[in-house]
């Protein structure tokens, strides 16, 4: 059992690390730079989902552009 404290020790601290590195290099912004427009501005997003579901697709069934975002895996097609 002795290597097992050890071992979650060890992932417990690499985590904490990683957040830490994360939130400071990320968020923080060390090393300059600022957030996106298209990430603050929510009209930019609102505009993008509506252009992305208003392209038309000419091959294959109907699908859902962004599946990972609308948590929607399995599209079923058009009642007949």
């Amino acid at each position: 059992m002795s290597r097992g404290k050890y071992i979650v020790g060890g992932l417990l601290g690499s985590a904490v690390v990683a957040y830490v590195c994360d939130k400071i290099i990320s968020d923080d912004k060390i090393f300059g730079g600022s957030t996106p427009g298209t990430i603050t501005n929510k009209a930019w997003g609102v505009a993008t989902e509506e252009r992305l579901q208003a392209w038309p697709r000419t091959a294959g069934p109907p699908v859902v552009m962004n599946p990972i975002s609308r948590q929607n895996f399995i599209v079923k097609s058009r009642p007949e």
